[in-house]
């Protein structure tokens, strides 16, 4: 604890009173004094503020109650103890002292026993306070730190795994990043409507936005055969490759029971989204054909941030559309293939999505 002397403002309007309480206290303490209510709030906009005030009940103008009502109500000055100084011994003085914030109260005549015992005794406890609050800040610190590179490494780690299966059919590495940002930048247009805004809270589109890379790791089961095929797909070839979205589902609730969690949130949207981004809004999709609302939210947004990309891009099947000609494909697809919603929030921000598709642009187009 520090060895510097404490900082005691005496607030009083009868200099006798001052000098009395000076001269057992200043070889302890460093004392300052005020006469008046405006005289110890003036003090207390100093950036050294006291460590503890000793307060007359009767000073002039303001009473002390409401000049300690006045510090109690500033953030800045609310956490230094007062101790009432009064000729009023009435329990329900006191009683009225505490309620209003006061630490601690000591009736005249004064005993110097008494004035340095509770003096220390406050001292000595809001140091204490301050050590604690100052731990306290520096352990959050710490935490979030450390938080922030545990994320990093989940995000990198993640990233890794959804590339190894990505990389099997797009050998670009950067449809999963285009994907990941479109699908954020959905999130956060849609959360702008009333009926979405609930569910796509801040902390959900997070995990929604570090979740969508696990979109298509169910394509590490698909045979290469398959899904490397440069041509047209067979119907049986087309159904096996329809399975990379129960695979991935399978795969992602093997990790939930392994962690013996079935309701983890950032794993439930990645079930979610590898699951469902094939569903269709009509019902025509895979591999339930769900319909409208029962297809999770997650993977709405994703099967328009995945189509759209898929549309942008060339392929060794298939030539890149503009932007202009796959924006008028998604909204001609509004209330059958997506939600009519995400596709209002997508033409709302088809700039920002061309500006991502940009930014991460495929290395060998």
């Amino acid at each position: 604890m520090s060895t510097t002397k404490a900082k005691i403002l005496i607030v009083d309007d009868d200099p006798i009173n001052i000098s009395v309480l000076m001269t057992f206290l200043e070889d302890k303490y460093h004392i300052i004094e005020a006469k008046n209510d405006k005289q110890a709030l003036d003090k207390l906009t100093h950036p050294i503020l006291p460590d503890l005030i000793l307060l007359d009940v009767m000073i002039p103008e303001m009473k002390g109650y409401e000049v300690c009502k006045k510090i109690k109500d500033n953030p800045v000055t609310q956490h230094i103890p007062i101790i009432f100084i009064s000729e009023m011994g009435d329990q329900t003085d006191e009683d009225y002292g505490f309620e209003i914030g006061a630490a601690d109260y000591i009736t005249k005549p004064i005993s110097p026993a008494v004035v340095l015992a509770r003096v220390k005794t406050h001292v000595n406890l809001g140091r204490i306070r301050h050590l604690l609050v100052s731990q306290d800040k520096e352990l959050k610190r710490t935490i979030s730190v450390k938080s922030r590179e545990l994320t990093q490494t989940q995000d990198i780690t993640i990233l890794a795994l959804a590339s190894l299966a990505d990389a099997r059919d797009d050998d670009t590495g950067n449809h999963i990043r285009r994907t990941q940002h479109y699908v954020k930048a959905l999130a956060i247009e849609l959360a702008k409507f009333p009926r979405h805004k609930h569910q796509l809270t801040q902390e959900n589109i997070d995990l929604i936005f570090r979740s969508a890379p696990l979109h298509d790791i169910g394509k590490a089961g698909i045979p290469d055969s398959i899904l490397l095929k440069p041509s047209a797909l067979s119907e049986s070839e087309f159904n096996i490759i329809k399975q990379h979205a129960t695979l991935g589902d399978n795969a992602i609730s093997r990790a939930e029971a392994l962690l013996g969690h079935s309701n983890i949130p950032f794993l439930r949207f990645a079930r979610e989204i590898a699951f469902g981004h094939h569903e269709k809004w009509d019902g025509s999709g895979y591999p339930n054909g769900l319909i409208g609302e029962s297809i999770p939210l997650s993977a709405r947004l994703m099967s328009v941030a995945d189509v759209y990309d898929a549309l942008i891009s060339k392929r060794v099947y298939k030539s890149a559309f503009t932007h202009e000609k796959a924006v008028k494909i998604i909204v001609e697809g509004s209330g059958q293939h997506f939600d009519p919603d995400i596709v209002h929030a997508f033409i709302n921000i088809q700039t920002e999505l061309h500006e991502i598709a940009e930014r991460f642009p495929d290395k060998c187009a």
